[in-house]
């Protein structure tokens, strides 16, 4: 469509061209005629007479209303929409650090799609995979970002008023960075700094002046969270036992005013502050004393970030928004989009959880928000599946209810799929003997993929819940999915490939087991063919796997994955090699078959209405890889 866009469109004139293809818009004076407004108050847009108009506040706000408009001009002819934005600040955390580093132009795309969306926060989740030019081995090999790629995405983001935020961490979580010889002297544990050492502080600085130059914004996310043996490692050795209230003041105190030095807003995640006032050592503990002194040692210019993706109930949320509220801060609002359970998306839990979680937001005035994906254990699931979430998100941030109905429509204008398909990976997971919403986040797409043929860990999880059944399902389903959303064909290829190795491989252990066990030497040289096929269709998974990762990634991270295949496919051939000498009466036993077969319960046992949340080291053997 021909577009006119009359007024004052100097700020947005460059993103309107980026986002012409998605839109199927050209911009000629010829066009269709849409007046532009820029003035405080409320998205309107509306089509009379032969002549659109568009009004809106924020630059991104503009974005979402050209969406709008166009969506609403081909379904409707003359209209008038009025939307009212939630929230100030609403976006999306990217995790980076897991092994899958967004490509730029990936990175950029979903910034096209987030602009139509309306939603104007971007976090790059760096841990180590930025470039530090003082400490060369910091992100060696992991695929980090150069300054001047970080400050194109920069750049590209700002066309549509969408804030690029710098989001590092300066305490824990920091395995990777500090597993060199340089950090020797840095290092407290595995993954926490060494609080008050003058060399720690160098370091930082250079971590922040490196993670910040790149960008517009001067806030920084600084991290902090989940640092569960501060000071207790070779901080410890030299200074004894500390209160670790003290310890993590002191350290936030240093790293806030290098911050401040460079010109920077920190925000820090929350949760240590709640975690050393529990006895418990616990984030979510509703009995949480967490000392005044401590709370008034606070930096005042620090925001603090709540994230909690667990609870489905609106009133925890808003009780502890009140606790935030005691520490005398500006809270911000970190959701999830549960793209981190296993090698699919868990929806169920994702949806059950934002809708709380935002609801509770809206009520108790709360103006900052964003949902993260990270990608724990690997990045297995493709960031893509992410996308129905964001909507979500993004619907939220303009409606103060969100209709499914309505929710799928603008999901298909943003990104041009269809969210029942989308919605289909949920079944790979929510499977027989788990909850509806899968809200315990039950794994076994990646449990039944990645579990050994001849040991099973995992069969007595599944015994009796027809699994392969299950899977043979939604073959057919995803295949058809595939044809509807040809944005995402390699995504739904891959996942109608994973249904067809699991519509077989998911029982294969039991049935190898019970034809041992039976001494039935016919069926186990039946089932040594179909492992034999199956070992093929492994392979056709693992390639379809790396097409999608190559799609989306750079190219460091994936040999962590092509590993655990290449450990699949050797593992499937020796228990055929296994199989085949005990058909030709080789060996008279089959030692991993004669083991009783237990339920994998992990170390927290088993919750009611799930069949086991794993990571692959515990999948895939019982012995050690770490």
């Amino acid at each position: 469509m021909q577009i006119n866009l009359l007024g004052e469109t100097n700020t947005i004139i460059t993103g309107v061209q980026f986002l012409s293809d998605e839109l199927n818009i050209q911009l000629h004076d010829h066009g269709y005629p849409i007046s532009v407004i820029q003035r405080v108050g409320p998205i309107q847009v509306s089509n009379k007479s032969g002549k659109g108009e568009i009004i809106f506040q924020e630059k991104i706000h503009f974005f979402r209303a050209i969406g709008l408009w166009l969506e609403n001009y081909e379904k409707n002819g003359e209209f008038e929409l009025i939307e009212q934005p939630q929230f100030q600040t609403s976006g999306v955390m990217l995790d980076v650090s897991r092994n899958a580093v967004l490509k730029v132009e990936e990175v950029n795309g979903l910034l096209r799609k987030m602009a139509i969306m309306g939603l104007n926060v971007v976090m790059l989740y760096t841990e180590d995979t930025y470039e530090v030019p003082d400490y060369p081995y910091f992100g060696y090999m992991r695929g980090r970002y150069t300054e001047s790629e970080l400050k194109a995405c920069d750049e590209y983001a700002d066309t549509f008023g969408i804030e690029m935020i710098p989001c590092i961490q300066t305490l824990a979580h920091l395995t990777m960075a500090l597993k060199w010889g340089y950090a020797a002297n840095i290092r407290d544990t595995a993954d926490i700094l060494l609080v008050g050492e003058p060399k720690t502080y160098q370091f930082i600085e250079s971590m922040i002046e490196a993670a910040s130059k790149p960008f517009k914004s001067k806030r920084i996310h600084i991290g902090m969270d989940e640092a569960h043996q501060l000071g207790l490692g070779h901080y410890l050795d030299m200074n004894g036992y500390k209160n670790r209230f003290e310890i993590m003041n002191q350290h936030l105190s240093q790293v806030v005013s290098i911050a401040e030095r460079h010109g920077l807003k920190p925000m820090i995640w929350s949760d240590m502050y709640f975690r050393l006032g529990s006895k418990h050592g616990e984030y979510y503990d509703s009995e949480v004393d967490i000392p005044k002194e401590a709370i008034e040692s606070i930096p005042e210019n620090v925001q603090l970030v709540y994230w909690d993706y667990y609870h489905d109930d609106e009133e925890f949320y808003r009780s502890y928004f009140e606790k935030h509220r005691e520490l005398g801060t500006d809270t911000v609002f970190a959701g999830g989009a549960w793209t981190w359970n296993g090698i699919s998306p868990n929806y169920g839990r994702a949806f059950a959880t934002t809708e709380a979680a935002l609801t509770a937001c809206k009520k108790e005035g709360i103006q900052e928000i964003f949902t993260t994906l990270w990608g724990d254990n690997g990045a297995e699931t493709p960031l893509s599946t992410a996308l129905p979430v964001i909507q979500l998100f993004a619907e939220h941030t303009y409606n103060k209810k969100v209709e499914k109905e309505r929710f799928a429509e603008r999901f298909y204008f943003c990104t041009g799929n269809h969210l029942d398909d989308f919605l289909i990976l949920n079944q790979l997971d929510e499977t027989p003997g788990v909850m509806k919403n899968n809200l315990q986040s039950s794994n076994a797409s990646k449990f039944l993929l990645w579990q050994d043929l001849l040991m099973g860990l995992f069969d007595e999880n599944i015994r009796g819940l027809q699994m392969n059944e299950h899977y043979q399902k939604l073959v057919p389903l995803l295949n058809a999915a595939k044809d509807r959303n040809t944005n995402e064909l390699l995504l739904f290829e891959f996942y109608e490939q994973l249904a067809r190795v699991l519509s077989v491989k998911a029982e294969m252990g039991i049935q190898v087991k019970s034809a041992y066990d039976q001494q039935d030497k016919e069926k186990m040289a039946a089932l040594l063919e179909e492992s034999n096929i199956l070992t093929k269709e492994v392979g056709v998974l693992h390639r379809k796997h790396r097409e999608v990762w190559f799609s989306l990634y750079k190219p460091f991270g994936w040999e962590v994955l092509e590993l655990r295949y290449g450990g699949l496919i050797a593992r499937m051939e020796t228990a055929q090699f296994r199989i085949q000498q005990w058909l030709e009466d080789k060996i008279t036993i089959i030692e991993e078959l004669e083991e009783k077969r237990l339920i994998h319960d992990g170390p927290n046992g088993i919750t009611e209405g799930t069949l086991g949340n794993h990571f692959y080291h515990r999948i895939a053997t019982a012995g050690n890889l770490i």
